[in-house]
């Protein structure tokens, strides 16, 4: 066996495929018309500055959520360093309705974020002044 090529689409189930693509961008294929070198320095910059906020951070819910983003990245930057792409295969529909298609690391920077912005929500809450 040599491997997943792509290009074939493996139904699961009703609403959920694999299917491999090439993302050459960033998330949503977003800057695919950027050299690959331009992406690399973004890349390397968001990684290093989430980086610096995770050693900085002192909740834990932060932490784990910058974790989340920076594995993330990281799992996404070995992908465009090997192979000049970043490989997204999961893909879910429904109808007519169809979510873009990711991968493993694109699920772990959502859930970073996700924890990210709960941290931030509840910090809101919490420097409110009391009446």
């Amino acid at each position: 066996m040599t491997g997943w090529r792509g290009g074939e689409i493996l139904r699961v189930t009703d609403f959920f495929d694999y299917v491999l693509v090439w993302n050459t961008g960033i998330s949503y294929g977003l800057f695919d018309s950027l050299p690959a070198w331009a992406l690399g320095v973004v890349m390397l910059v968001a990684i290093v500055a989430l980086s610096v906020w995770w050693l900085r951070a002192d909740s834990p819910l932060v932490r784990i959520g910058l974790a989340l983003c920076i594995g993330g990245a990281l799992s996404n930057a070995v992908d465009r360093l090997i192979y000049g792409a970043v490989a997204d295969f999961f893909h879910l529909h429904w109808g007519t309705w169809s979510f873009y298609i990711f991968n493993i690391a694109d699920v772990a920077i959502t859930v970073g974020v996700i924890l990210l912005i709960a941290d931030l929500i509840g910090l809101a809450r919490l420097r409110k002044p009391a009446n």
